[in-house]
Order: C-alpha cells, then sequence, then structure tokens
C-alpha cells in the first residue's frame, strides 16, 4: 500500500496525505485576506486543489473541522462553504470550533475524505 505526499509550503508537515483510500488535507489561506469571508473563500480553494492532487475532490469529503478564530465569523463562513460543497450529496460531517490559530489566519480546516 502506498503513501501519497503533497507537500505544501510548510516545513515539517503536508498539506494532504494519502493511504488506504483516505485522503487527508488541510488548509489555511494562502494569501491572508482581511476577511472572513475572502480567508474562507481562498482556504476553500486551496483545500480543493489539495485534494485533487491527493486524488479526491470536495465530491469525496467524509468529516470536516473548521477552525475558527472568532466564532462572530460562523454565519459568514458558513454562507461560502454552502455554496462551495453545492449539493446535500456532497455534505460531509462537519464541526465548526473555536481556536487559537497563527496570527494571520481566521479560519483553518482539516478534512477526511475517500479516494476517488
Amino acid at each position: 500500500m502506498t503513501t501519497k505526499r503533497v507537500h505544501g509550503p510548510c516545513a515539517g508537515r503536508c498539506s494532504a496525505v494519502a493511504h488506504g483510500g483516505l485522503v487527508y488535507a488541510v488548509a489555511t489561506d494562502p494569501d491572508s485576506a482581511p476577511t472572513i469571508e475572502g480567508q474562507t473563500r481562498n482556504t476553500l480553494a486551496a483545500l480543493e486543489r489539495f485534494l485533487i492532487e491527493a486524488g479526491s475532490g470536495k465530491t469525496g469529503l467524509l468529516q470536516a473541522t473548521v477552525y475558527l478564530t472568532d466564532m462572530r465569523n460562523k454565519k459568514a463562513m458558513d454562507a461560502i462553504w454552502c455554496e462551495w460543497i453545492g449539493d446535500r450529496d456532497n455534505w460531509p460531517q462537519r464541526a465548526c470550533v473555536g481556536a487559537d490559530l497563527e496570527p494571520t489566519d481566521l479560519i483553518e480546516i482539516v478534512v477526511t475524505a475517500k479516494a476517488l
């Protein structure tokens, strides 16, 4: 059984890893947009690229955890998430929690997906 690693910009960790029919991925906004709307869009775009490179995509999502530095941003994030995720047949199990993140990050998303 092989393991595929999608290396990202941060030392010591991958943006995605595929193994055993599953893909594990994480993303933040590479551009550090100033708003939660901008960061959510950029993070989801990066996440989708990582998933595709690792052999999956948003239709393969099984589980997602969204980390927000400010839970007051959840409603704005949800609107963009729902637009991005599309049809209810694509909806993963998802949790959203408040967390301390890097100073420029408003959002971080960690997912598990099936290989497509």
